[in-house]
């Protein structure tokens, strides 16, 4: 095992590496420089001071260079200065990571806790009404686009019925009442999480179905039923843990998205997170931020693949090499 999780870290930091290159070469080849934005914005700057600036800058000097640069202060744990935020660039992604996860960590979590019983209660009843009823239902949680949805939401709950608010993280200058602190985080985070959790739990639900309809047919569990052991017990404590499998792989998967934020809907919600800061970043030309919210994004789709691989092991001895 522990040769098994050195190789992944190997093979982590080489992809890591691969993406870093690729999309340090990708924001490169887009029009324009942050100097350049610089001097459209200020029309005192002449083009003497712009070419001033992009020696100072390094933008002078051709990409491959500023990009082994860039990589030789990343090691060193230097990530570079926020041009849009104007401060570091750790402290640019710190208030968004936390924001991205506090809402997509909720919306996973309230996702799987509704996706997996109700595939569980599914397959022990194939064919049946509440079958299909499912079926249907994940079907649409699949199919239906997040920002309509999100907007279908607001228009009922926050428009419509003033129950909630329409976005946003906190109501301003709400510190105290009853709605004021956490309770005012909470009554904004209601929207957004029902938002993403209805649209994410379909796949849960179809892969947890499937997973367990394919364990019911496995010879152990005519036996255990054979045995004398009852129905929810084979379930649940032999048949869920097979079937598991699956389900962690997307689990796993959808981590990068819990870093990288989904987009969509923090800009329905306006809620200030990773996927509206890579945006703007990318947007603004603001190479350094850009490049380090996306690798972080990729390292954190890796590092759930790895965590994948070792709950593997845990659910299934037999797939750890010896």
């Amino acid at each position: 095992m522990t040769h098994r999780i050195a190789s992944r870290l190997v093979q982590s930091a080489l992809v890591l590496l691969v993406m870093s290159f690729v999309v340090y070469a990708l924001m490169g080849l887009m029009p324009g420089d942050p100097v350049d934005l610089m001097v459209a914005a200020d029309p005192n700057l002449s083009a003497a001071d712009a070419a001033r600036l992009k020696a100072l800058y390094g933008l002078d000097r051709p990409w491959t260079e500023r990009y082994l640069a860039w990589l030789g202060q990343a090691v060193r744990g230097e990530l570079g200065w926020s041009r849009l935020y104007a401060k570091p660039v750790a402290a640019a992604l710190a208030p968004a990571l936390v924001n991205t996860l506090i809402l997509m960590g909720t919306a996973m979590a309230v996702a799987l806790m509704v996706a997996i019983p109700l595939g569980i209660a599914a397959s022990r009843r194939p064919g049946s009404a509440f079958d299909h009823v499912v079926n249907l239902l994940a079907f649409a949680s699949v199919s239906l686009p997040t920002f309509w949805l999100g907007l279908m939401l607001m228009v009922v709950f926050a428009v419509t019925l003033g129950w909630l608010p329409a976005g946003g993280m906190e109501e301003v200058g709400a510190i105290e009442g009853m709605w004021g602190g956490l309770g005012d985080r909470l009554r904004h985070m209601v929207l957004p999480v029902t938002t993403l959790a209805v649209a994410g739990m379909g796949q849960y639900v179809r892969h947890a179905r499937a997973a367990m309809l394919g364990e019911a047919r496995q010879d152990y569990v005519r036996t255990a039923l054979a045995k004398g052991c009852s129905p929810g017990r084979v379930v649940w404590r032999h048949q869920l843990r097979n079937a598991a499998a699956p389900v962690v792989t997307i689990i796993a998967l959808d981590l990068g998205s819990l870093f990288s934020g989904a987009l969509i809907a923090e800009t329905v919600f306006a809620w200030p997170g990773m996927g509206r800061l890579i945006y703007e970043a990318v947007m603004g030309n603001d190479f350094n931020l850009a490049l380090t919210g996306l690798l972080l994004a990729t390292a954190m789709t890796l590092m759930g693949s790895m965590l994948a691989d070792l709950a593997y092991g845990w659910l299934d001895p037999r797939t750890v090499k010896q």
